[in-house]
Formats: structure tokens, sequence, C-alpha cells
């Protein structure tokens, strides 16, 4: 089979067919963030004129890859590729070059907004061009790079990235048989907070059509006040002038280590803001802001006034989200009350009642501790942005149970990514975050599910409302209706 050769708005990309799907990996969608580039919003690339190598995994935003003890991580936020460089690229995969009005989804990982990548392992997109979907997963700055407020620099450059790579994917797609009218964007974690985020932004009018928020909602920004101090901080680790030049003077290596100082449980950071809490609950230092061009206003506040509403929403989250920091590490077993009370106070000024409201006659107290977390910092947030949210809004919850961690792991975070891109083999096994057998029909079922919103917007349940908060359970395949009573945590949320 011959390689397949696209022609780009930037010259033109030599890609790889096998088994009736083409990708092409590493395709620039803006210029290297290097020299006078570093912290400036992304600017266009200087384009080639022959054909560009397509075959091979591009550079990935600079990290340090998280461990956690007791798992294999590595598929879901490893990079098979270099770090560093000419990162600002994405990855595309097709059924068909010569097709046109193709469904597209845009795949931006997660990661904490300090790592991961548009190539880690599980992030497979043939498994969407096997179902006649053009998918493509991008890479973008991420920590100080990305988001961190520097003075003279623009702010929020890692969604500023995203926003580069859509207009990249409006000039393009077509050319790789896609339907640029009909974009889907879908995200997990800190990808899907940043995407929630955009449905709010007026800088993504017309960029997509539907989006898939997999755990993750639009509470997690700052004000530019309260990210300065992260920035202050860095600038202090790294020994520079907290300014444009003073950051520009460091390596990546030197940013690198500031970053693992500052992001350290015990940095002695504070970022609580003024009610007294930490919107991302001691994840990130790091995280979009309000307040700019890009997100003028809070992006539930734009919801209610109705941003976004021409936008079809998937949202959704897993039913033990914090499993995955608390299991795999130890500390849930270990955790006693008085020290959840203490680490929860550090986030959450009204940690006390809501321990009290989750506690259980005979549960230990990091079960208690970490029900309280999944609920305050994904699973109830998520609901607060369907019901703020104007146009047509579907929720669903996964609570299949991995088996991993002696089958303490649950329904974390994190599991449904492989199940979407239907990949079980890469995290199944002894250390793999699903653990032994998971159920491939499940992987059939939630893939087919985001498949077929992307097509054409059409869901088996429900909308979402106020009066009926309908939520689709993936594994069962069946919808209950919610209220306020299964959260305890809703009468303290916001108040």
């Amino acid at each position: 089979m011959t390689d397949p050769i696209v022609q780009t708005e930037s010259g033109p990309v030599r890609g790889l067919s096998q088994a009736d799907v083409s990708r092409f990996l590493g395709i620039p969608y803006a210029a290297a963030p290097e020299g006078d580039l570093r912290f400036a919003a992304p600017a266009r690339h200087p384009g080639w004129s022959e054909p560009r190598d397509a075959t091979q995994w591009g550079p990935a935003a600079p990290y340090r890859l998280a461990e956690f003890p007791a798992l294999d991580i590595d598929p879901l936020v490893g990079h098979r590729g270099r770090i560093g460089g000419d990162y600002l690229n994405l990855n595309v995969w097709t059924p068909a070059v010569g097709a046109s009005g193709l469904p597209v989804m845009v795949f931006i990982h997660g990661g904490a907004w300090v790592g991961g990548s548009g190539g880690s392992p599980v992030h497979d997109g043939a498994t969407f061009a096997r179902d006649g979907i053009v998918c493509i997963t991008i890479n973008y700055r991420v920590s100080v790079e990305g988001f961190m407020a520097i003075p003279g620099a623009p702010t929020n450059l890692g969604l500023r990235d995203m926003l580069a790579a859509l207009k990249w994917v409006q000039a393009n797609i077509a050319a790789f048989g896609g339907d640029a009218a009909n974009v889907t964007v879908f995200g997990e974690s800190a990808g899907a907070m940043s995407i929630a985020d955009l449905v709010t932004s007026p800088l993504a009018a017309g960029l997509f059509r539907r989006a898939i928020i997999q755990s993750g909602h639009g509470s997690m920004t700052r004000s530019i006040p309260i990210a300065e101090r992260a920035m202050r901080k860095v600038a202090r680790i790294l020994g520079v002038a907290p300014t444009l030049a003073g950051f520009r003077s460091t390596t990546t290596d030197q940013m690198l280590d500031a970053v693992a100082k500052v992001q350290a449980p015990g940095s002695g950071l504070d970022m609580r803001d003024g009610t007294g809490r930490d919107v991302t609950y001691g994840l990130s230092k790091f995280s979009p802001v309000h307040g700019d061009d890009v997100l003028p206003m809070p992006p539930l506040e734009a919801l209610r006034a109705g941003a976004g509403r021409d936008i079809d929403i998937l949202i959704g989250t897993n039913a033990d989200e914090m499993n995955l920091y608390f299991v795999p590490t130890g500390v849930q077993r270990k955790l006693g009350r008085l020290l959840s009370w203490f680490i929860l106070g550090k986030v959450e000024p009204k940690s006390g009642r809501l321990l009290k409201a989750y506690r259980h006659h005979g549960e230990r107290a990091g079960v208690t501790f970490t029900r309280v977390l999944s609920d305050l910092v994904f699973r109830w947030p998520a609901r607060v942005f369907a019901g703020a949210h104007r146009g047509r809004t579907y929720v669903y919850e996964l609570g299949w149970r991995s088996t991993a961690c002696n089958g303490e792991l649950g329904a974390a975070h994190g599991i449904d990514v492989p199940f979407v891109f239907d990949r079980l083999d890469l995290v199944s096994g002894e250390r793999g975050l699903l653990g032994e057998r998971p159920p491939q029909d499940l992987a059939d079922h939630i893939h087919r599910v985001w498949v077929d919103f992307a097509r054409d917007g059409i869901l088996p349940w429900a909308e979402y409302a106020d009066d009926d908060r309908q939520v689709y359970e993936l594994e069962t395949r069946r919808t209950r209706v919610e209220t306020e009573a299964d959260f305890p945590v809703a009468p303290y949320w916001a108040l």
C-alpha cells in the first residue's frame, strides 16, 4: 500500500496506512515555543515545501511522568516520542484520506495541567478511525510554560494552544476526509476541565459543535492574582525575577525541578481563594485563569449567561474518582479521622461538616475522606456544570469497579479512558489500571456511545434538566434520576 500524502496549509505530510487506517503523526499546528516564542501566544508554523515525514511520534511538552505505587500508568500518561522542541503538534487517524464529510473527534489529554501527552499509548485514534471517525490527539503547553500567569506574557497559553489546534482542524481536516462543521472535542481530567472552559470562551466560537467532558467541569479556574502566587513561588525557587525575561532565562530541566517542588504537598504555597477553598483541592498549583480574553468570566457564570448554548454536551464522572490518588498509595487505609479533617481543611473551609455528613457507621476514616473528595472535586461540580448549561446536555456515570489494588481501586479517576478508546489490552493485568480481565463488552458499548454522539449528537437516554436529572449508568445501560440528596456535599459546595 502506498503511503498517503496530504497537503496541509503548512505543507505536505506523508503518513502511514495500515489495516484500512491512515495515520499522520507529529504534524505541527503552531511554531515551536522556543526563543522569543517561549511564553508567547502560539504562532503560525513557518511551514515546509517537501513532504514531511509524519510516520513517527512528534515531541511532547516537557513534563515528568507521575508515579503511582502498585500501578503501571505509563500507557495512560506516558509518551512514545521525545520531549520538548517542536511539540505544538497533533496526530491524525483517518479511515479514508480521499473521503469527505466524516465526523471529527479531537482529544485533549489530562495530567493536572502539568503533564500528559496526546501520544500516550492508550490515546490510540485508530479505534475511532476504524469506526468511521477522523480522530485527532494534540499536545499543548503545560505547567510553567502553559498555565502560569507571568507579567508581560499572555495568560492561558495552554488553552490558546488548544484553540490554535482547533483552528488548524478547521483549516485542514477536510484534506483528511473530515467535516469541519462536525467537530467533537473530548477529553479527560485536566483535558476535560479545559474543554469545559473553552465551551464558554468567546475565542472558541465556531470551532466545535459538541463536547464530551470526562471527569471534568468548569469550576477549576483561578483569578489572575491568585495564579500569580504560584508564579512568584516558582520564581523564588528558580532564583530569577518574576518577569518574562526572568522565566525565559531558565532551562527546561530547571523549570521541571521547580514544578516538582511547587507541586509537592509541603511546598507551603497557599492557593485558596477568598472563600477559603483551593479550586483544585491541592491537585495542581497550575490551572486556567479567568479574567482575560480567553475566559472573560468564571465559566459557570458564563454558562448561566448563555455561553455555549449552541454546543451539545456529554459530561460525566466515575463513581470513585479520588481512589486513584489514595488507594494505590495506601493513604486511604492509613488515614485517621483527625488527619482527614486536617488535610481537607487545607483546601476546604467546611471540612468538618462535610466529613460528618458523609460518615457511615463503621467506615474507615480514609474511605469517608475519599468519598467526600470524589464528590467535592469531580462528581458534584460536573452536575452543577450540566445544570448551568443552557443547551442540550447529557450526563453519564461509570460505576464499573477495577479489580486493581486487591479489588480496592474501584471506579477510580482515569479508568474510563481505555474503555473510550477501546484499548483495554494496554492497561490490564496484575499492575494494570483495570486489573485482570476488564469487560470487553463494556468497552464496546462506551466506545460506541462516544462514536454515535460525535456522529449526530443522538444518545439513548433523556437530556439532563434541573427538574429531571437523568443520569445514564454506562455499565448497567440504565438511567436513574438523581437529586441533591444523593450528594451531601451539595448544600456546602457553593456557599
